[in-house]
């Protein structure tokens, strides 16, 4: 008897060493020459500040490669299974919706997902918001005055702003705002803005440069998100001195709020350690890198607070939008056909 059961016990002892080991080479692999590999089109310095807030909890290497929203969407559809990304984080959510419609993410794990609210997630649970930033239309006010501000973003389609506006519509950002446009008054309301933006507005490469142009007087206002004007505000506010933001709310389109995401890829062989990276993004310790970094993004986490600084997320009154249904193709087609993109 006592010789089974010493049998037995080193029989147990070895499966135990065995299971161990596998566990421990799965752990050395994703702590191997580059770690983790994050494909992030979020701005570098929040994904910096994420990453090294994330190993120095967990001691888990974490290599990040920076791009844009559909540039890396396209890249990872492309690459398929032998993608090298184990995670993919964006600024906003139809690069998400890409990679998910492609079927190349792997479900999240639940507590991770109940630490996020539903709205700021999709219902299939493939993916997860991890931030969120507001659509604003930032404005000169030396030159306008707040009765003079539109009432909404359809308004800037109207004649009466031919050449007082601007907006950076090649990039990611505008294009979010298009397909939240697409999805809340339907495509033949989008073409006549889109129309509106064509004949009306200046093109600028990306937000900063168009929040400069209204700083400069070049434009009296510019559709752009919220965080450029705070981020520069912070530093030394030597490109937004002139400028002040206008909150459209009344859940106009232009007050929509853009759910940036996270997904883990399914074709990852270090799952368990990317599930960790978004749990950790989305967990109060996560969160509270956007309260007290310098990325003036809104936090999504259940009880997470956002800066002080901003307007409260509950206060901006947006318009209820699926993020995980917001159409970037449908999007691409109709500013290429307005000659925008």
């Amino acid at each position: 008897m006592n010789i089974a059961l010493n049998r037995f016990s080193r029989a147990f002892a070895l499966a135990a060493s065995l299971l161990s080991a596998t566990a421990l080479a799965g752990s050395a692999n994703a702590q191997g020459t580059e770690g983790l590999v994050v494909y992030n089109a979020q701005h570098e310095s929040l994904g910096r500040e994420w990453i090294d807030a994330f190993t120095k909890e967990t001691g888990i290497k974490v290599t990040m490669r920076q791009g844009g929203d559909m540039q890396f969407a396209n890249q990872i559809i492309q690459e398929g299974d032998a993608s090298p990304a184990d995670v993919f984080l964006t600024e906003n959510s139809p690069a998400m919706s890409l990679v998910d419609g492609a079927g190349l993410f792997a479900p999240i794990e639940k507590e991770t997902l109940d630490q996020v609210p539903d709205q700021y997630r999709p219902a299939d649970g493939m993916w997860t918001g991890i931030a969120a930033r507001t659509t604003v239309f930032a404005y000169d006010k030396t030159k306008l005055s707040e009765d003079k501000l539109p009432k909404s973003l359809l308004d800037l389609a109207d004649p009466a702003w031919k050449g007082r506006w601007g907006a950076s519509p090649a990039g990611a950002d505008f294009q979010a705002i298009v397909a939240a446009l697409l999805q809340l008054k339907g495509e033949d309301a989008t073409k006549a803005w889109l129309k509106g933006l064509k004949d009306n507005a200046t093109p600028y490469k990306g937000n900063s440069v168009a929040m400069k142009a209204v700083n400069a007087g070049e434009v009296e206002g510019a559709v752009i998100y919220h965080y450029y004007w705070f981020g520069d505000q912070a530093k030394t506010g030597e490109n937004s001195k002139n400028v002040g933001l206008h909150y459209f709310k009344n859940q106009d389109p232009g007050a929509f709020v853009s759910v940036s995401g996270g997904g883990v890829l399914k074709s990852t062989q270090h799952m368990k350690e990317a599930q960790a990276f978004l749990k950790f993004i989305t967990s109060k310790a996560g969160q509270a890198v956007l309260k007290d970094g310098t990325s003036y993004e809104y936090a999504v986490g259940k009880d997470a607070s956002s800066n002080d600084k901003l307007t409260p997320l509950a206060d901006l009154n947006a318009p209820k939008v699926e993020a995980s249904t917001l159409d970037s193709k449908k999007v691409v087609e109709l500013m290429t056909a307005a000659g925008l993109i």
